[in-house]
């Protein structure tokens, strides 16, 4: 892009800003992996689909004991770096200072407390 097209683009994206339209925060982000770029939300066709739910037991460490994640993509897990659970949600209470072990790689996880997950 030319130096007078990116001026403008960057002082509309800044009105834009100020104007409140453009904003940051803690949201998803549709990605296109085709493009290469984000999506808005209007741009996204969402479809149901018949999918199976998997289990697996993350053991914690020293014990005989383990915590069950259900996930719809086993394949990710491998790329896990913790578990995250709702802080108000009286199952997980007794969970905070604990760690897991990730199956397969053997690698210790914290367990997170964050109002984000579900309860």
């Amino acid at each position: 892009m030319d130096k007078e097209h990116s001026a403008a683009v960057k002082k509309v994206f800044v009105e834009l800003y100020q104007q409140g339209y453009i904003y940051r925060g803690d949201y998803i982000v549709n990605w296109c992996p085709r493009c290469g770029t984000a999506l808005s939300d209007i741009e996204v066709e969402y479809e149901e689909i018949r999918g199976k739910l998997y289990y697996i037991r993350y053991p914690f460490r020293n014990t005989k004991e383990y915590l069950v994640v259900a996930t719809t993509r086993p394949e990710t897990m491998l790329g896990d770096t913790a578990v995250a659970v709702n802080p108000k949600d009286e199952r997980f209470k007794k969970l905070k200072g604990k760690k897991l072990i990730l199956p397969l790689l053997e690698r210790e996880l914290p367990i997170i407390f964050d109002e984000y997950v579900d309860s």
